[in-house]
């Protein structure tokens, strides 16, 4: 196992971890979608999420993407991320054994944070804004802190993947 260099970028330091998948552990996080309306019948009735548990040497590793990851047991891989509560967090990976690399997807992170962004600008222009409303203020500051977030987490993701690829 060895550990490239870091990189810090705000106030998250993004590190990649290279070693030998042991130890791995693969959960499915699956609960109801509350907000599917009660009248749709579709399929899209469960929010998933996949959650990889695994060893890299000494390196205990968590991963959470919407998509499992493609990974077994002796696998050589590299995973970007930052530690968190005594295991480390991946937001990319790049498995050198099956020759796949994968990451959430930061584009639509990024689309996201736009649209939270207007939204909060066009609140920002309303007269129940502008008269002193509270409301209203609690969505601006709420659609505000979601879009710096979602924003941040794409950035994070960004720079995970050219960590990778460095």
């Amino acid at each position: 196992m060895f550990i490239t260099k870091p990189s810090t970028f705000l106030s998250t330091s993004i590190s990649a971890v290279s070693g030998k998948v042991s130890n791995l552990n693969n959960e499915l996080l699956e609960y109801v979608n509350p907000e599917k309306p009660t009248h749709d019948h579709s399929s899209q009735y469960y929010k998933r999420f996949f959650i990889s548990k695994f060893n890299l040497g000494d390196t205990a590793v968590e991963a959470k993407f919407s998509s499992p990851m493609k990974i077994t047991d002796g696998d050589q891989i590299t995973v970007s991320g930052y530690p968190k509560g005594g295991s480390f967090q991946v937001l990319a990976y790049n498995n050198q054994t099956q020759q796949v690399a994968s990451n959430e997807n930061w584009v639509v992170l990024c689309l996201g944070a736009a649209f939270f962004l207007a939204v909060a600008i066009g609140l920002l222009n309303s007269e129940l804004v502008a008269g002193g409303a509270l409301i209203p203020k609690l969505f601006l500051v709420g659609f505000t802190l979601v879009a710096l977030y979602m924003g941040y987490r794409a950035l994070l993701i960004r720079e995970a993947i050219k960590l990778l690829s460095s």
